[in-house]
């Protein structure tokens, strides 16, 4: 399975480094065919520079990518990608073939601003709920949750709620007993709500 994990320039970077550890670690832990491949995806292809001046470099850009099975679009300083029909158009394009489509922190605005995000429940960073709510007030935006589930399409909380919300993906697409052990190796205390 082909998790794409779209990134930009000022995302968050363990919105993004968080799911992809956690899918990395699930595929090497894994004793089934079923390999959870997480991969970087930015508009062109290029580096990016993260928060904090971390640089990185995608996997694939718009036009080289593989398909997806699932979609995730981080948070960070997302308001110049909400003006951007390319990036906006690719998000919905994404998000209508994919089985699953999510956001950590503030990539629910992304989510929204392309029109995946309708009328759901969904969560975002405890800071960005009142921007949400007026933004977009269509949707039912939840707090004091760590990620919201409504099917096909997930929402997270803020930053480290991205590798809580990451673990149930693995617990859905694959097993629980795999998102247990993923988050063991992890060392990570999974907060499953």
């Amino acid at each position: 399975m082909n998790i794409g994990i779209y990134i930009y320039q000022q995302a968050e970077v363990l919105d993004f480094s968080g799911p992809f550890e956690v899918f990395s670690t699930a595929t090497r832990l894994s004793s089934s065919d079923t390999q959870l491949s997480p991969i970087l995806i930015s508009e062109d292809g290029e580096p990016v520079s993260a928060r904090g001046g971390y640089t990185v470099v995608p996997n694939f850009g718009f036009h080289n990518h593989p398909t997806l099975d699932v979609l995730i679009v981080v948070g960070g300083v997302h308001v110049a990608e909400m003006d951007k029909p390319v990036v906006l158009n690719w998000i919905k394009a994404q998000a209508e073939n994919a089985s699953l489509t999510a956001s950590v922190c503030t990539g629910a605005f992304l989510l929204a601003a392309a029109g995946v995000l309708t009328h759901q429940k969904v969560t975002t960073h405890w800071e960005d709920i009142p921007d949400l709510r007026k933004q977009f007030p269509q949707l039912k935006v939840e707090e004091s949750v760590r990620w919201v589930d409504e099917g096909a399409i997930m929402t997270s909380a803020g930053i480290s709620a991205g590798i809580d919300m990451s673990l149930h993906i693995v617990s859905r697409l694959h097993s629980r007993e795999l998102a247990e052990k993923t988050a063991r190796q992890m060392d990570y205390d999974w907060q499953q709500r």
